[in-house]
């Protein structure tokens, strides 16, 4: 049996991603596309997940896309273009879920972070990276033009000067430039991004999980409304989670001066 190139696992409330092929420096072909893509599916569509944490095992979180599998099309363009639609295709679908779903997603991220890699991590809620990361857009350094969602929020992060300067430069940059830049949310000293990621994770598990997920479509949307519609679609979303448990305990225990319990309704 082969051993899974994306690892999915629920503990509790929370859902545990976790990029599984450390000796190819977690790197994105066809097989951990598609698995990546079911289990954001998985994730997305079970009730119980309040939080997704993003990881990777070994010494790099994500190079990219495998150019070495793409090597193997050298001859045979067309059909590399061909996997590569097919490569996005499940990339692009996981992205989707992860911003879609109400659970905040957490990534978290050591060692590099290039190409897809480093557009996975831009998509995701929150970003805790180790102090000692290293970050590089990477695409046209291999002749290749960004993915992963890369073109939509990086220049919303950065601004549309800077996200040009990084994707035709390639340069490398660290933790703490990517920081600077609003890429990324917290640095850690790398002993201490597992608990730090973990103080993270275990807050969003007890939190109001859908207004959280109200958070991430209001934000999503708001690059294209109008004032007067997101005005709109704010009080539609106000008067939702107001209703709900979560928004019923919030209130309460506001008025009563005590912390909520929420239940994630």
């Amino acid at each position: 049996m082969s051993v899974p190139k994306v690892l999915y696992e629920k503990e509790g409330t929370v859902g545990r991603i976790m990029l599984n092929r450390p000796d190819e420096a977690n790197a994105l072909d066809l097989e951990t596309s598609r698995e990546l893509y079911e289990s954001a599916v998985a994730a997305a569509s079970d009730p119980a997940v309040r939080v997704v944490l993003l990881e990777a095992r070994g010494p790099m979180f994500c190079a990219g896309g495998d150019l070495k599998h793409f090597t193997s099309f050298r001859d045979r363009p067309n059909e590399l273009g061909a996997e590569l639609l097919r490569i996005t295709t499940y990339f692009h679908g996981a992205i989707s879920h992860f911003n879609r779903m109400a659970a905040p997603v957490v990534c978290k991220v050591q060692g590099t972070a290039a190409g897809g890699g480093l557009s996975l991590a831009l998509s995701c809620d929150l970003v805790f990276a180790a102090r000692s990361v290293k970050f590089s857009v990477a695409y046209t350094a291999a002749g290749l033009s960004p993915d992963g969602s890369s073109t939509f929020f990086l220049p919303r992060l950065v601004g549309m000067r800077r996200a040009r300067e990084l994707m035709l430069t390639n340069r490398r940059f660290i933790a703490e430039e990517a920081l600077a830049m609003n890429m990324i949310d917290r640095v850690c000293d790398d002993d201490q991004l597992d608990a730090e990621v973990a103080r993270q994770v275990e807050h969003f598990a007890a939190g109001p999980t859908q207004a959280y997920g109200a958070v991430k479509r209001l934000l999503l949307a708001s690059a294209g409304e109008t004032l007067e519609s997101q005005m709109d679609a704010e009080s539609r979303e106000i008067a939702r989670t107001g209703q709900g448990p979560d928004g019923i305990e919030g209130v309460s225990a506001f008025a009563e001066k005590r912390k909520p319990a929420f239940v994630g309704g």
